[in-house]
């Protein structure tokens, strides 16, 4: 090995890469290895036991191979390093590039052609942003295929928040194109372009006598001035700082990242491992940091740190290249930084107990952990956010007997008085169109209501079974509500939507057990439906084997007498006031006189 900077790694028989490492000499870096006290160590020992090859890939200088170890990490995800599990990233807003463009939040960027504005900080600042777009530039962010035509508009379109290009001749092209354009203004930052031509064209509808689009203009303007004016105040004053506080018991270690922007916690970031079986604090930081940082755009003036560690002064010289100032990272001794740092290790204790020692989370910190774990937007105009969850499962032996179950998970708790039973019209082995009928006569009976829908639609299934909802969905005229599916097997949750990017929950995550919780729910809730209805068929089935016993009559002895066994045991007279004599002696025939005549 030369005494020269780079990255490391150990291989393994299969070629694998179990272990991927930097230094300033890597003769030195990889001579520690092969030290008694090395071998000793579990985790050293244990890598070079599985490691049959070592490479290195030299660079010119140590933040050169702090770069290019991150970014390898992130390739191999290498057994033996400390992996930054969590890939939370912050959203962008992507205004697509089609006919009818419109704006989608995001937290991964393509090549597509689409336009990403971003990232924005905190998360919920991009949903508030498309939420303004959709309120006052009327550009959508439904799903549904422009390319064909739509009888009729969704409900966005009636509350004025679309313009309806899905419907052929509703909105003029050149006026969608406006919106459009408007939209790309404001998210690139060319307010001041845009308010300009914003009051030309206020003055232009009041000049042409409507008043009433000029009105309208003229909000918009003192809007967009408002939010320019409050984004300058807030850019102006404050501090800019990055806190990290953890708490660990190996092999678990619980981490917490505080955003501080302007002068106050704007959003908190939550980190676990269940895997370090040795695990030493400078070490830690050193492999952690590059992870969390290299990756981002928004990059602090100041990361305050638990401890000192080898490659600080690196990091600091990259980033501070990527954010275009200087950046330092340092460990506070004393003062306000030093008091965040302490109630940041405190919060980073207290997520260690909820997550590794069970501690039920309230019923709010759940609902705004399954948001923030599917992505989903807040609560419109600053309200207080629904927790409800309606999931739906179907059930039926081989197309027979097809039912189907609704659970309502509100507030932390299973409401089972709102829990409803379907039977499917079309009795086939078809789950897909026994989904879609039963989404689709859910949510139009609660449109056709005026109520509320829920915060998020669950189904049971993968994505031939999300799709299928969603396709009920935007028949209903509720293409914009959130949707999710969970499949069996892997746990895997599938957004609609980003259905690229599906979730796997680590077995600890309190948003993975409340999810289990509802869809099992669902799931038993609808076996038992199936098994009434399947046992009340076999039940009819013997009935209709009885002369001059049909459909109607069975059902209605089973509704009179409760049971096979209660029209077995019931009196002649009972069954003549039912069905008439000629049956009843039927009946009594059939079941060889057990029926008894009084």
């Amino acid at each position: 090995m030369p005494a020269l900077p780079g990255v490391y790694q150990f291989l393994g028989v299969d070629g694998k890469v179990l272990y991927i490492g930097k230094a300033k000499s890597l003769r030195d870096r990889i001579r520690n290895y092969f030290t008694s006290e090395a071998l000793a160590d579990a985790k050293r020992g244990g890598l070079l036991f599985e490691s049959a090859a070592l490479g290195s890939i030299l660079v010119h200088n140590e933040k050169e191979a702090l770069a290019l170890e991150n970014n390898l990490i992130k390739e191999h995800q290498p057994k033996y390093n400390v992996l930054l599990r969590d890939d939370k990233t912050y959203p962008y807003i992507r205004l697509t590039r089609e006919k009818y463009p419109r704006v989608y939040v995001t937290r991964r960027l393509k090549k597509d052609g689409s336009t990403y504005f971003g990232p924005y900080f905190p998360g919920n600042l991009a949903h508030r942003l498309v939420h303004f777009i959709h309120k006052h530039f009327k550009v959508p962010s439904c799903r549904i295929d422009l390319d064909r035509s739509h009888p009729r508009p969704c409900l966005e379109y009636h509350i004025d928040r679309c313009w309806g290009p899905c419907v052929k001749g509703l909105v003029p092209d050149e006026t969608y194109e406006q919106a459009a354009s408007d939209v790309r203004a404001f998210l690139g930052g060319r307010r001041h372009t845009l308010v300009k031509d914003l009051r030309k064209r206020m003055i232009q509808a009041s000049e042409a006598l409507e008043f009433e689009r000029a009105a309208g203009l003229r909000d918009l303007v003192s809007t967009v001035e408002e939010i320019t004016e409050r984004q300058r105040m807030a850019a102006a004053q404050g501090r800019d700082i990055d806190v990290f506080g953890l708490h660990a018991e190996p092999p678990l270690v619980a981490a917490n990242i505080f955003h501080v922007r302007n002068g106050r916690v704007v959003d908190r970031r939550e980190l676990y491992w269940e895997d370090i079986e040795r695990f030493e604090l400078p070490e830690f930081l050193d492999s952690l940091l590059p992870q969390v940082y290299l990756g981002q755009r928004l990059i602090p003036s100041l990361v305050a740190v638990p401890s000192a560690f080898d490659g600080m002064a690196a990091l600091e010289e990259l980033l501070a290249e990527r954010r275009g100032s200087k950046v330092r990272i340092a460990v506070p001794l004393r003062g306000s930084n030093k008091a965040l740092l302490n109630l940041v290790t405190t919060n980073a204790r207290n997520c260690f107990e909820q997550r590794f020692r069970i501690r039920k989370p309230t019923p709010a910190q759940l609902a705004e952990a399954w948001r923030e774990a599917l992505s989903l937007p807040p609560a419109e105009d600053g309200g207080t956010p629904s927790t409800r969850i309606e999931c739906f499962d179907i059930s039926h032996t081989q197309g027979v007997e097809v039912v189907a179950s609704m659970v309502v998970w509100d507030d932390g708790t299973m409401k089972k008085s709102r829990y409803r039973k379907y039977i499917v019209s079309r009795q086939a082995n078809d789950d897909f169109a026994a989904m879609r009928e039963v989404v689709g006569r859910r949510y139009r009976r609660l449109k056709a209501k005026a109520e509320p829908f829920p915060a998020l639609v669950l189904v049971d299934g993968g994505i031939g079974q999300l799709h299928a909802a969603a396709e009920a969905l935007e028949e209903v005229g509720a293409a914009a509500q959130p949707l999710a599916a969970i499949a069996k097997r892997e746990e895997t949750l599938y957004v609609y939507g980003q259905e690229e990017d599906p979730i796997r929950l680590d077995r600890f995550n309190p948003v993975l057990h409340a999810v289990q919780q509802i869809r099992d729910e669902a799931h038993r809730f609808a076996i038992r439906f199936h098994r009434q209805r399947r046992s009340k068929r076999s039940l009819r089935s013997e009935l209709l084997e009885v002369r001059g016993i049909g459909e109607v009559t069975a059902r209605k002895l089973l509704r009179t007498f409760g049971s096979l066994a209660g029209i077995r045991d019931s009196s002649f007279e009972a069954l003549a006031a039912t069905v008439g004599r000629r049956r009843a002696e039927a009946i009594r025939d059939h079941f060889g006189g057990q029926a008894q005549q009084l």
